[in-house]
């Protein structure tokens, strides 16, 4: 009778995140901290997640590009699953007054983005915008959605835009980047006063932290 053959153990996936990822566990404090990065890993080594912001994306994404004033944002929580319209009935609001804040969409148009790796320390993080906007004015920008039921904490947003600006040659060159709160139609700018060197250096240690953690999950 043939002796069993061993198998090798499946390798931990390596400590990677998504700039959605990072920036949340940015916001967390003490045990939560770990708690996230925690549930990262078994979500990667599972291959679990699901994104259900995506139609809302595509409408908003129509209603510029053809400039039909929030039509495609005003149907969409009509033919989402019956499961998803609580969430599109809450932010479809929002996300109209952003899209109506834009002006004269005559004068925008959507501009083609990149999604770029970065490293903060030795932690990789996917910069992934959800749309780019062109500005008839020569005025370019990379826009991240926040769809969360609380707004942008200072961390979240400094860590967000910062880490967007820095890849911003690979993502939309010469683009600004901005994040919008959706529920609210508030788009966030960088801050002229924050320093990009204390930034970096904050960032390098959370990733730093973040990469132990992640070694160390079970």
């Amino acid at each position: 009778m043939p002796e069993p053959v061993a198998t090798a153990p499946t390798p931990a996936p390596l400590p990677y995140a998504t700039l959605l990822a990072f920036t949340r566990y940015v916001d967390r404090t003490g045990p939560a901290k770990a708690n996230f990065v925690g549930g990262l890993r078994k979500q990667r080594a599972s291959r679990s997640g699901f994104n259900p912001h995506g139609q809302l994306v595509k409408a908003l994404k129509a209603d510029i590009a053809f400039r039909s004033g929030g039509r495609h944002l005003a149907e969409i929580a009509g033919v989402v699953k019956p499961r998803w319209r609580p969430l599109y009935e809450a932010l479809v609001p929002g996300a109209v007054s952003y899209l109506h804040s834009l002006g004269d969409l005559s004068t925008v148009d959507l501009a083609r983005t990149h999604d770029a790796l970065g490293m903060v320390g030795e932690l990789p993080v996917k910069i992934n915008p959800h749309l780019g906007l062109r500005y008839d004015d020569g005025r370019r920008e990379a826009v991240r959605l926040h769809f969360d039921e609380q707004p942008p904490s200072q961390e979240a947003l400094l860590a967000t835009l910062h880490l967007m600006g820095r890849q911003m040659d690979q993502v939309l060159p010469g683009a600004e980047p901005v994040l919008v709160d959706v529920r609210r139609g508030v788009a966030h700018h960088p801050d002229p006063a924050a320093r990009a060197d204390q930034v970096e250096r904050w960032l390098a240690g959370e990733a730093a932290a973040f990469t132990a953690i992640w070694s160390t999950a079970a």
